[in-house]
């Protein structure tokens, strides 16, 4: 099937309504939809629960949506940059579900096949296991855990064809793949949008069935943490 290829962020990210849950790609700043999250900061939809590694940083990515209280529900697996996460948390603004990044990972992926739910000894014995159902296998105590769904996907691609097929460039693969098919509607930004048959299959990360939509953007890429050496 044609994919529909938009012409605006702004359209792009009409259908995301107030009380939606979405997934967002990226780690840390790298392979974000920077311009997905632009036009829903603009759109001025709320109450999203959201699903990703981290939230941005005070003033780019998820951050943003996080600045204009957008964002009632974060699951993700660190938050360490955010000075406006840590302060919603504190004053009980925000909601939040921390889990383990392979765990969260898994249970993206998870989702996307069709796997409601699987074991995991990641937070036996912690607080991430209370009042959560423990079951031993072989001797050893496993944690169950539920797959992760979502009503909108957001990822970024270096390239991606009208088919929806997508290409990610080395650390910005992280969640984005995994991601693309946990979202009943998926949404990719690409960095390059050609004519199908111009990717060669074998390289090819996210097959196009798992996406719905394509629009095609250029990114800041900002960096998160700058970190300069010191001249000798």
């Amino acid at each position: 099937m044609m994919k529909t290829i938009y012409t605006s962020f702004e359209q792009a990210v009409s259908e995301i309504k107030d009380y939606s849950t979405i997934m967002v790609g990226g780690f840390g700043l790298v392979g974000i939809p920077e311009n997905l999250i632009l036009a829903l900061v603009e759109s001025k939809v709320k109450h999203l629960t959201v699903i990703s590694n981290n939230c941005g940083i005070d003033e780019w990515g998820l951050g943003l949506l996080l600045k204009n209280k957008q964002i009632d529900k974060m699951v993700g697996s660190y938050v360490g940059e955010n000075k406006e996460f840590e302060r919603q948390v504190l004053a009980g603004e925000l909601e939040v579900e921390l889990t383990p990044q392979g765990t969260l990972a898994e249970q993206i992926r998870a989702g996307g096949a069709g796997i409601p739910a699987f074991y995991t000894p990641a937070g036996v014995g912690t607080p991430l296991a209370e009042g959560e159902e423990v079951r031993a296998f072989d001797g050893k105590e496993y944690l169950l855990k539920r797959g992760l769904r979502a009503d909108f996907s957001l990822v970024r691609a270096a390239k991606g064809d009208r088919d929806g097929n997508l290409i990610f460039n080395k650390t910005a693969r992280n969640f984005n793949p995994m991601m693309a098919a946990a979202g009943h509607v998926t949404i990719a930004e690409v960095e390059e949008l050609v004519d199908r048959g111009d990717l060669d299959p074998d390289h090819i990360h996210t097959p196009g069935v798992y996406v719905q939509g394509l629009i095609e953007g250029k990114q800041e890429k900002r960096i998160e943490r700058l970190t300069l050496r010191k001249q000798a």
